[in-house]
């Protein structure tokens, strides 16, 4: 049981990285792989940080700070340099990890006898369910932050960037500043999962963003599929269904690795399974028509 929980925990610190790839992949759609290097950049500010005793909240404010540049970086180059969104990319991820390097001073460094934000706020006093419920906080905060905001109006001008870029121009919306916004956005939220997850692992590794944006794909695609077969138009409701798209993906490997299965077959797995949630209702589709 103690297992299970921990996956949601994890798939819960790992669900603000879910959100930020909804906004570019969604909103914008923009294949956004800055995520590999930005959740990399929260987890490591986070360690310097905390181990020079700053307090959790002003570490958040740095974190967020940090994404949201790394996701204005992406759009500058795509938007005035003109380069293709998904190789502006990744030239910043790729930049982002000498970045952490630096930074870090070396590739790992464990939080011990370090104050950390499960340690600063006790809501239960057994952990692994404290743990839980102030992961479970941040999100909720995350859905009401997020949701009010696309609905303002500069919401629904960022979501008519992404559907009709041409319409939202004629509507005098910069669309180049509304992708360099969705991009901080999304960016920042990917680095709040950084720092969420370096804290409950106890630790930061250079090399933990590597693939982390496979994650957020995959959860997000399971994510848009339950969205599409329940007809989800409510926007709170969507990216409540896409923390369940990451809350699944996270199950799905913990239920594999509980059935003794080989951790190298874990990747195939998880290919398999959001190949199954999301093609199988394709094919049922195109039969029917």
């Amino acid at each position: 049981m103690i297992f299970f929980i921990t996956a949601v925990i994890l798939g819960l610190a790992l669900s603000a990285m879910g959100l930020g790839i909804f906004i570019t992949m969604k909103i914008f759609k923009i294949p956004d792989i800055t995520t590999d290097g930005s959740y990399t950049l929260g987890a490591t500010i986070t360690a310097i940080l905390l181990l020079q005793q700053w307090p959790w909240w002003a570490t958040l404010l740095c974190v967020l700070m940090g994404g949201a540049l790394a996701g204005v970086l992406t759009g500058l180059v795509h938007t005035r340099l003109k380069i293709d969104a998904l190789l502006a990319g990744i030239l910043v991820m790729t930049g982002l990890y000498s970045v952490n390097l630096s930074i870090l001073g070396r590739s790992n460094i464990p939080f011990v006898n370090t104050p950390t934000l499960f340690s600063s706020l006790e809501v239960f006093s057994k952990e692994i369910f404290n743990e839980l419920t102030i992961v479970g906080g941040f999100l909720l905060l995350l859905i009401a932050l997020l949701s009010y905001l696309l609905r303002t109006d500069f919401g629904l001008a960022m979501r008519a960037t992404g559907d009709s870029p041409s319409m939202a121009a004629a509507q005098g919306i910069n669309n180049r500043r509304m992708k360099i916004t969705g991009l901080a956005l999304a960016n920042a939220l990917t680095a709040l999962s950084g720092f969420l997850v370096a804290q409950y692992q106890g630790f930061t590794d250079v090399n933990m963003g590597i693939g982390i944006v496979l994650v957020g794909l995959g959860s997000v695609l399971i994510g848009d599929a339950l969205i599409q077969w329940l007809h989800v138009r409510k926007i709170w409701l969507r990216l409540v269904l896409i923390i369940t798209g990451c809350l699944l993906f996270q199950l799905v490997l913990a239920l594999a690795l509980s059935f003794g299965i080989h951790p190298n077959l874990l990747k195939l797995i998880t290919t398999l399974f959001i190949l199954g949630i999301v093609g199988i209702p394709r094919l049922l589709q195109s039969e029917k028509a």
